[in-house]
């Protein structure tokens, strides 16, 4: 609160390194000299942007997460960003180039991600790396995710928002999952969808012993 009782904005981050500077190549000279007010947690705080992504590199998840983007899909940032908290692989936008990077909220800085202009190309592409193509929507022969065995190197793909999965992914897909729901609405947020795909592995493969 300030002095007249009304909430502050809170800062994000840290000023300028106080005493002696670290030492390491990890950190950022400018970052150490005027602060450090990015989004990234206290462990890579005044790190260079170069040695946060090598660190993360060295420790990826074995998924990937792919989106349809035929309609400029809004969600993309929103999935971009759960992808990074969860440390996946890559992300892969496949159709549309473009995308709105707002809801990312400049992870997309941290996490890789790949386009492919088409199905074609995407799934030319998992076979190439041997990764199975596992679709997140709701079919009349979806399997339920919170009883499937997600393979441990395997790609999440969800559709665009409104229209699901193409017909296309559908097909080249090993299985296709569905999400369980218990109220009134058909079909949940595909932001939110990938979110929930993408802890489900986690809870497999990260907390598996």
């Amino acid at each position: 609160m300030d002095e007249s009782g009304q909430p502050t904005e809170r800062e994000i981050g840290l000023g300028p390194w106080e005493g002696p500077w670290p030492s390491g190549e990890h950190y950022d000279p400018e970052l150490l000299r005027a602060g450090d007010r990015r989004n990234v947690v206290d462990e890579y705080r005044y790190w260079s942007h170069e040695a946060i992504v090598a660190d993360l590199d060295s420790r990826r998840h074995d998924f990937h997460v792919a989106i349809e983007n035929w309609q400029h899909d809004f969600n993309i940032g929103t999935v971009v960003r759960t992808a990074n908290a969860f440390m996946a692989k890559e992300v892969h936008i496949i159709g549309r180039r473009r995308w709105n990077r707002r809801g990312a909220m400049v992870t997309d800085r941290y996490q890789h991600v790949r386009h492919h202009a088409s199905v074609e190309d995407f799934v030319a592409w998992a076979e190439s790396e041997g990764l199975p193509v596992l679709g997140v929507d709701l079919f009349p022969d979806s399997m339920p995710i919170e009883t499937y065995e997600l393979p441990k190197r395997c790609v999440l793909v969800f559709g665009q928002e409104g229209p699901g999965l193409s017909d296309e992914v559908r097909e080249a897909a090993l299985d296709t999952l569905s999400i369980a729901q218990f109220g009134s609405t058909r079909s949940i947020n595909a932001g939110t969808a990938a979110g929930i795909a993408m802890h489900a592995w986690i809870r497999q493969h990260r907390f598996d012993s």
